[in-house]
């Protein structure tokens, strides 16, 4: 038996989990890590805590793992993406690493759109100009950070997103590498050259910012004993980000295969083939993953709010007590004409629109509470309905199954009623380390343990597939009844 050690290091945690080369798990370790919110808007984490969390796990995994660990033949990495770390040729940190989702720069992205940049970063990244991705950030910490602005001007400001960090932290120094995922998330890769984009780097005034080497997902990207936790250095054979890591641990190895993760907001992301799309319609291009042989894109459109709704309607206006009962409480019922319209932080891709606040209309005085909450799950499917209606437009590809992953995925209702609204299959995985799965895919490709990523799909439990039902008419009438209050905004 062979087996690969996957890394999830993610906002709130790290995982560490041994696979075998079937996809099963056989071991499991976790640590937590925590943000920080120094100012409003700010949000920062410790990145030498995010470095020792992955030694936490591993070294949890590794005590609950019965096999034989010279067996362990390499090591796979997905990671939180877009958040920014800055060290020095030491490994010190020079600053606080700051999280995707900080909104420190929205004054730089608005000058950056006054400048005319957007359609220039559009066509050269495929990103829109925003806080949530790297480049805005590194341009803040440049204007307002001495400590950054100094060491960058000298040659000593390493800038790496948290693969980044934990390579050249696990390596000693020694590799100083990142992979196309991950650097198609900072807003200073072009995706057409697959390289760093110097004409960017100087408009963001970066010069001289010291920027890793870029590989393909499944690469040689270095070793590491753990700080000694292992008697021997594993290769790092793979990195990616999480939710990059995502779609390959769920299957979407061919154009027209979609997932989208279900939790406090939604990432939809569908592989369109082996050529990258323009953006459009608010959505963003991207780098789904890419081996030696092959470099797979893909379109990715971000909603704000899904399981939030819910959550909120629970939480603040107390209207249920319980999400199970309340799925089965307005099982029996429609949404009697109410729609919620869950704008809290404005209405993400396609629409993009901030009408400053959520809004529930359609009231009447027959209205029930099931209708609300009923309302409150729609709006998530409608939101993905909408999203995967511009990705087939923009990139000429039909969504071919749409499979999903999150804490929402324990909804049958959600389920079905998105298969309906979408007239397409929905399927979830048997596994929940979904990006863990995609990681070790890819360090079983590269070590050599299976001959391809078909091989790791074949294996892959599903849990659930839903097809779609009798309520396919009800579900368009509806969705149609949502765009005209959409476009009420």
């Amino acid at each position: 038996m062979q087996y690969v050690l996957a890394i999830d290091q993610g906002t709130s945690g790290t995982k560490a989990l041994v696979f075998d080369s079937d996809g099963q798990v056989h071991a499991r370790g976790f640590a937590a890590v925590t943000c920080t919110h120094p100012r409003t808007g700010f949000v920062e984490q410790d990145a030498d805590a995010l470095y020792e969390s992955v030694l936490d796990a591993v070294r949890g995994c590794l005590a609950n793992f019965a096999g034989d660990r010279h067996a362990i033949e390499g090591v796979g990495i997905s990671n939180q993406r877009e958040t920014v770390v800055v060290w020095d040729a030491q490994g010190r940190p020079i600053v606080p690493a700051v999280s995707w989702q900080c909104q420190r720069s929205l004054a730089i992205c608005e000058r950056l759109r006054n400048d005319g940049m957007a359609a220039v970063i559009a066509d050269k990244t495929g990103l829109l100009i925003d806080p949530y991705f790297s480049g805005t950030k590194l341009i803040w910490l440049n204007e307002n950070d001495e400590r950054v602005r100094s060491r960058i001007a000298e040659g000593n400001a390493f800038f790496g997103t948290v693969d980044s960090w934990l390579l050249y932290r696990l390596s000693k120094g020694e590799a100083y590498c990142t992979d196309y995922t991950n650097a198609s998330r900072t807003m200073l890769f072009n995706l057409a050259t697959l390289q760093w984009d110097d004409e960017l780097v100087d408009s963001f005034g970066l010069r001289g910012l010291r920027l890793p080497e870029l590989r393909p997902s499944a690469s040689a990207f270095g070793a590491t004993d753990f700080d000694g936790l292992l008697d021997r250095p594993l290769p790092i054979v793979s990195m990616i980000g999480d939710s990059h890591a995502a779609a390959v641990g769920e299957g979407c190895l061919k154009a027209g295969v979609a997932k989208a993760t279900l939790g406090t907001g939604s990432s939809i992301m569908m592989n369109v083939g082996d050529k990258p799309q323009a953006p459009a319609h608010g959505l963003v291009s991207t780098l789904c993953f890419a081996t030696d042989e092959r470099v797979y894109y893909a379109m990715e459109g971000i909603i704000i709010s899904a399981g939030s709704t819910p959550a909120f309607l629970k939480e603040k206006l107390r209207l249920f007590d319980d999400f199970a009962d309340a799925e089965q409480a307005f099982a029996d019922y429609d949404n009697g004409g109410v729609f919620l319209i869950p704008a809290f932080s404005g209405i993400g891709c396609p629409h993009w629109k901030y009408p400053g606040g959520a809004q529930i209309v359609g009231l009447n005085f027959s209205t029930s509470w099931q209708n609300v909450a009923r309302a409150a799950y729609e709006s998530i499917v409608y939101q993905i309905k909408d999203v995967i209606t511009v990705m087939e437009e923009a990139a000429k590809v039909p969504l071919r199954e749409l499979f999903l992953d999150g804490g929402l995925v324990q909804r049958p209702f959600l389920l079905q009623y998105l298969s309906d609204t979408l007239n397409r299959p929905v399927s979830t995985l048997a596994l929940s380390e979904i990006s863990a799965a995609g990681a070790a895919a890819l360090a079983s490709l590269s070590a050599g343990i299976i001959g391809s990523l078909d091989a790791f799909e074949a294996k892959r439990a599903v849990a659930r597939r839903v097809e779609p039902g009798s309520g396919v008419d009800a579900a368009a009438r509806n969705h149609a009844q949502w765009l005209r209050w959409i476009e009420r905004l």
